[in-house]
């Protein structure tokens, strides 16, 4: 055979083309030979992907413990694909199937073959989860595009990546590239620079593939220096195995509803699983997932709904790694899957003398920034230390140690348990608190660092985290504290050293372990570390009492049942449980402290906003008496735990000044449309329409439960206070994040805001008038429980379910509305928790509802955001109203004169004003009468003296006309006839 050319798809080499056979002007010098690879990378490219062998026809997966860099640089030689450039184990590019290779691959790293590589036996076994995968330096990639398989066209030639001219180029090039990198076939040609212009320089040009290359250097083409080309003219291409995630609609970058690029169209998805949510996180540079939301949460998508189930391990670097497989259903766009990641992708300490302690700085949202050492405790700097690989945490220090940082302060809480192995691995959750400034950016000292030998890092010796025996690291060694010179100043330092909130109690304890004892430490109370307290004096350990420490723990105090994180009933944490503060001796002092240490502005004397029901925990605390200088409510006199004469009716309720509370009239709009109002500093306003911009409008459309922000209008402000709208940043995530908030005298004109409706679609094509044959109806309402349809729980029909309605702020006014609606007449009882109709299921729908009593229907009423409540079923609002109009009860109207009474409609109800004129014809009626007896008696008495003892027949027609049409009836009633008539004048 000679000139033989094959595609690559052929099965043998007769099937490809060639000259016909014995046709040949060759010599044996030109004899060809082939070398056949015993390995291959699948999963991404020929340079990228699983690691597998082949032995004696069969493919072998290689496990990630027996392959390291050596391997990997001459697997990569054999494959032609330059040098290694990352070895992945966990299964990065999948599980494979079949045999795992038994043996060791033990290579020196210059070798030309695997298989000249000594082996030895594997001591342990393996199992597909632990397939190794290899990136190695392929000298084509595809940049900027989403995924390895759509991008500027870069190639890599004598240590330089450069990119390709876009002259001469075409989907026959584009079809080579797609197959060198196993991304299918192509979709699309690009040029212009289309995926930006690339840092090289433009290495090749004028290519021209016939099709048959299985890769782009097997092409013809001019090199660097034969052609003009300049960056911008770039070539760009997308294959069809190209799909890329992205989040839409959401209140920033890294949460939205999530859609997937395949080819070059987008769609939704309808199936999606928490694995799946790592790697589209981890692909957008977003961290780790928070929340998988369904039911369209980010409202409803267009276009496609993708038919195929992504099945994502978790550990794949992109989603177009996951395998699929069809789906058994069909999907609507109802059903649309929505995400929120994190935002967090990396951490370090800054500015200290060595890499394991300093200031603690987080990655969010590609930028970084600090954290406020009020949201930050031992147990998350447990877990950055070990993250780190620098121990454990030994103190949580202040500005004061790593000096103040810039940029952004980070709001998020980290929940930790203290045993995760990075700080993405715990729980978030947003601090909602006044904002902190740099004087409060936390720092870390890890026990890897030098400074953990420090003079004055503590420890408390105990079962529990934050009490126990102190110790104190001086002259190099861990020291008792002598009780005689301990203060509640020092105890205040120790336990905000070790983010243990605030010091509860202290006192003295025998116990004489320990290398000697240290006393006379004095500090002001607000240092963060005892090192910057006074030096101690180094005792012996004598028979003396030493220190034992209570401290309060993270989050000791917090405000329940507004909505908001700075006003409602106190509740305070003691032994693990949560209960209420009784109001004897409670006064504004008391209350300041509170707001002070959950950093919440001051304290107001005005009532929380909101009808807060009285707890059903322990009373832990009465006569409570802080001179309002405190920090925290620990650092007040002590009161003794459980001791009160109190009931929950005196539980202690606050309100400070940085709560906040937002709600938007949507009478004249409906659901997600009106003009914003903010409670805030004991004032309602609305917000200034002037400096609205779209990161604050997000913010309030998310805090309202509705979908992304659409725009702003303006009303015109009519006798109510203005707010200027605060500045939120792209990450933030509720309005109580941004600043500042200050009244606004000057603003006229008022924020109208529409927001997505999350129960509608996102997208409302325009419709002509003629054509609406009705109006859209609010959400069904009914009662429950009670013993007819006028009587019961409130329930709401939202997104398929049946949820109730919390009980704050539920007034006579709003019960008034549930029985307009129902047409169940005019309420006559309502309430709350502990009803007659007892505990409701499912979601609580509605909460903080307050309505003028005019609405027609409860939707039109001012309330907070859908499905968020702080509210449980025992607090289900319910209403009994008086019940529609009932039928009449009269007999069917027949022919002849009626003998009863007239019919009246039972239990019609009559206003006062009917009533006053029913009243004065009845006195005209009997006026009458008494007018006509009076002439029947007087002519009797005449016909009498007459001694006429036959009357006119006449006479007895007009009398008998004359009662008759008076009142026959009451007149037959009461026996006055023509029988009386002649008895009496008789007489």
């Amino acid at each position: 055979m000679s000139d033989v050319e094959c595609v690559g798809s052929e099965s043998t080499v007769k099937d490809c083309k060639s000259q016909r056979w014995g046709a040949e002007n060759c010599g044996h010098h030109q004899d060809a030979g082939v070398i056949c690879s015993g390995v291959q990378l699948v999963g991404r490219s020929h340079c990228s992907g699983r690691v597998e062998l082949l032995h004696k026809e069969t493919r072998h997966t290689v496990c990630s413990t027996t392959f390291d860099q050596q391997d990997a640089e001459v697997v990569c030689r054999q494959l032609g694909c330059g040098a290694p450039v990352e070895v992945l184990g966990a299964a990065a590019f999948g599980e494979g199937e079949g045999q795992m290779w038994s043996e060791e691959i033990q290579c020196g790293g210059n070798e030309t073959q695997i298989q000249l590589c000594p082996t030895s036996p594997i001591n342990h076994n393996c199992s597909h989860k632990h397939d190794v995968g290899l990136v190695c330096k392929d000298p084509v990639k595809l940049v900027d595009g989403g995924s390895r398989c759509s991008g500027r066209v870069e190639v890599y030639h004598e240590a330089e990546w450069g990119t390709v001219c876009d002259a001469y180029w075409d989907q026959v090039d584009t079809a080579v590239v797609c197959k060198q990198l196993d991304c299918g076939d192509a979709v699309d040609s690009l040029s212009d620079a289309h995926f930006g212009v690339g840092a090289g320089r433009v290495l090749m040009a004028e290519v021209g593939c016939v099709g048959w290359e299985t890769r782009l250097k097997s092409c013809s083409r001019k090199r660097l220096g034969e052609h003009t080309c300049l960056p911008k003219d770039s070539v760009g291409v997308i294959c069809s195995e190209h799909r890329a995630p992205r989040l839409v609609n959401g209140s920033h970058q890294c949460s939205g509803r999530v859609e997937v690029e395949h080819g070059n169209t987008w769609g939704t998805v309808c199936t999606f699983g928490w694995q799946d949510a790592e790697v589209v996180c981890r692909q957008l540079d977003c961290g780790t997932p928070v929340e998988v939301l369904g039911a369209a949460a980010f409202g409803e998508g267009e276009g496609q709904v993708w038919s195929e189930e992504i099945q994502c391990g978790g550990n794949e670097t992109h989603i177009q790694l996951c395998p699929t497989s069809p789906m058994n259903h069909n999907c609507s766009h109802d059903e649309d899957v929505g995400l929120l990641c994190s935002g967090y992708t990396d951490a370090r300490l800054a500015n200290g003398s060595e890499s394991c302690s300093g200031r603690v700085e987080l990655k969010y949202l590609g930028e970084w920034g600090t954290v406020c050492d009020a949201s930050w405790d031992m147990r998350a700097s447990s877990v950055l230390c070990h993250q780190l690989k620098c121990g454990s945490a030994v103190a949580v220090v202040g500005a004061e140690w790593f000096g103040e940082g810039s940029g952004s302060i980070w709001p998020d809480v980290f929940v930790c348990e203290g045993n995760e192995t990075g700080l993405l691995r715990c729980g978030i959750s947003s601090w909602r608190r006044a904002a902190c400034s740099h004087r409060q950016d936390a720092g870390v000292i890890c026990s890897g660092s030098s400074l953990s030998q420090y003079n004055g890092t503590v420890r408390l010796s105990g079962e529990r985290q934050c009490e126990g025996a102190v110790e104190v690291y001086v002259s190099q060694r861990w020291r008792r504290v002598m009780l005689e010179s301990w203060n509640q100043s020092v105890a205040s330092v120790v336990c905000r050293q070790l983010a243990c909130g605030s010091a509860v109690r202290f006192f003295g304890s025998t116990d004489t372990e320990g290398d000697g004892c240290v006393s006379g430490i004095h500090c002001s109370g607000r240092e963060t570390h005892l090192g910057s307290c006074s030096f101690p004096q180094i005792l012996n350990c004598t028979s003396s009492q030493q220190v034992t420490i209570v401290c309060s723990g993270p989050q000791p105090v917090k405000l329940t049942g507004s909505g908001g994180d700075c006003a409602g009933r106190l509740e305070v944490l003691h032994n693990g449980s949560w209960g209420t503060v009784c109001d004897d001796s409670w006064d504004m002092q008391d209350a300041q402290v509170v707001c002070r240490q959950l950093h919440c502005g001051t304290a107001l004397s005005a009532k929380v906003p909101a009808s807060v029901p009285p707890g059903d925990l322990p009373i832990w605390l009465s006569e409570v008496n802080c001179t309002g200088d405190e920090t925290s409510l620990w650092e007040c006199p002590p009161a003794e735990w459980g001791r009160h004469d109190c009931s929950h009716k005196e539980d202690v309720q606050v309100m400070c000044s940085e709560f906040i509370q937002l709600r938007q009239n949507t009478e004249r709009h409906g659901p997600c449309k009106g003009v914003i109002e903010l409670y805030y500093n004991d004032t309602w306003g609305h917000i200034c329409f002037s400096d609205m911009n779209k990161n604050t409008g997000s913010v309030i459309c998310h805090q309202l439960g509705c979908g992304g922000f659409i725009k702003t209008l303006s009303q015109t402000a009519i006798n109510t206070k203005r707010l200027s709208p605060p500045q939120c940043r792209k990450h933030d995530t509720h309005l109580e994040q941004c600043k500042p908030f200050q009244w606004d005298t000057a603003c006229r004109k008022v924020a109208d805001l529409e927001c997505k409706d999350t129960g509608t679609e996102t997208n409302v094509p325009i419709i002509d008038k003629e054509s609406v044959k009705e109006c859209p109806v609010s959400p069904e309402l009914r009662l429950v429980g009670g013993p007819t349809r006028c009587s019961g729980r409130v329930e709401v029909l939202l997104q398929g379910e049946w949820g109730t309605v919390c009980d704050d702020s539920w007034d006579k006014s709003d019960a008034q509305v549930v029985c307009r609606q129902l047409d169940c007449g005019e309420p006559v009882d309502e309430g709350g928790e502990q009803g007659p109709f007892g505990r409701g299921g499912g979601p609580i729908w509605l909460d903080e509802v307050n309505c003028t009593g005019h609405e027609h229907h409860l939707w039109e009423c001012c309330r907070a955001p859908l499905n968020q409540s702080d509210c449980i079923h025992k607090e289900d609002a319910w209403v009994t109203c008086t019940g529609p109009p009932p039928p009449t009860t009269c007999p069917p109207v027949t022919s002849g004169r009626t003998t009863g009474p007239p019919c009246e409609p039972a239990g019609l109800p009559v206003s006062p004003a009917a009533a006053a004129t029913l009243g004065l014809l009845l006195l005209l009626l009997l006026g009458s009468l008494a007018v006509l007896v009076g002439q029947n008696r007087a002519l009797r008495r005449a016909l009498s003296k007459r001694k006429h003892v036959e009357l006119s027949e006449a006479v007895y027609e007009e009398l008998d006309l004359r009662l008759t049409t008076a009142g026959s009836s009451r007149g037959r009633h009461r026996g006055i006839d023509y029988d009386d008539v002649g008895a009496e004048s008789e007489e």
